[in-house]
């Protein structure tokens, strides 16, 4: 996997999904099951950041409101 471009969270999730198949799968060697693994670590990594992100945009949006409707 190259890191070109960064996916969405939504492609990350399928890159995730195609990668515990082949782990299931069990035709991969030891050193190929690790190198999948830390790609998933990684994509994982990558979506929680954007979750926590996302979270903070969400809680910013929900602040102003409460804000305008205080004042």
């Amino acid at each position: 996997m190259k890191d070109l471009k960064k996916l969405t969270f939504e492609e990350n999730l399928e890159s995730i999904d195609r990668i515990i198949e082949k782990l299931e799968n069990g035709e991969l060697t030891l050193d190929e099951s690790i190198k999948e693994y830390e790609k998933a670590t990684k994509l994982l990594k990558e979506s929680s950041d954007m979750l926590k992100i996302a979270e903070g945009k969400v809680l910013k949006v929900t602040q102003g409101d409460i804000e305008e409707v205080e004042n």
